[in-house]
């Protein structure tokens, strides 16, 4: 697949960049497993109807936890994902700029960004987290290890909500590859379920790649 050239543009500088000094960033979030990978991947997901929202809060997914030091996952996850980000001693960045691949669109403030869960919390529950236990709920609010989580603008985030591919896509169509396959290694990785219309926009996604 051939990235969007802002986003490849975006990645060498992150690949390249520092990071509070003296760490190299990192990827922007992990890259997902190739088309193919993924295509198979869905194929092997269970499709369900959602489970009940009963008893759901996202208090139920305890976030954000310290990941080293005095950082947060959150703040993590700004530095990871931010272009020459600096950071106090408490760890939140004082200065850098984002770029919010969901609608192409630069950020200046820490406080404009938001972490986005790609699989919201609330679909999660919905899609089998229901009947996890609240430390596997926390390791899924907190995975840094696969693409759940991205900086995104807040206005992105806020349209999305809660909603599945079916319900909401990306504005910028030059990700939808990115954001499919994404979605659907995450609810691979965690053995989460789709419904029937969530598989097939995921398959019209993918066509994008």
């Amino acid at each position: 697949m051939r990235l969007p050239a802002v986003l490849s543009a975006l990645l060498l500088g992150l690949s390249l960049g520092l990071v509070t000094g003296t760490t190299p960033a990192q990827a922007y979030p992990p890259t997902p497993p190739d088309e193919t990978t993924i295509r198979n991947e869905l194929a092997t997901l269970r499709v369900e109807t959602p489970h009940s929202m009963t008893g759901y809060s996202r208090d139920r997914f305890p976030h954000w936890i310290t990941q080293y030091g005095t950082c947060n996952t959150r703040e993590v996850v700004l530095q990871r994902d931010g272009v020459d980000v600096q950071v106090g001693s408490d760890c939140y960045p004082t200065s850098g700029r984002w770029y919010s691949v969901y609608d192409q669109k630069w950020l200046y403030q820490a406080s404009e960004v938001s972490i986005d869960h790609v699989v919201p919390l609330a679909n999660a529950w919905r899609s089998g987290a229901d009947l996890w236990d609240d430390a596997r709920r926390r390791d899924f609010a907190n995975d840094l290890a696969s693409q759940e989580l991205i900086a995104v603008s807040a206005t992105s985030n806020s349209a999305k909500g809660d909603q599945s591919p079916d319900q909401w896509k990306p504005t910028n169509t030059g990700y939808w590859c990115m954001y499919a396959r994404s979605w659907v290694h995450v609810k691979y990785k965690w053995s989460l379920a789709v419904t029937s219309s969530e598989k097939s926009a995921l398959y019209s996604m993918l066509d994008y790649c």
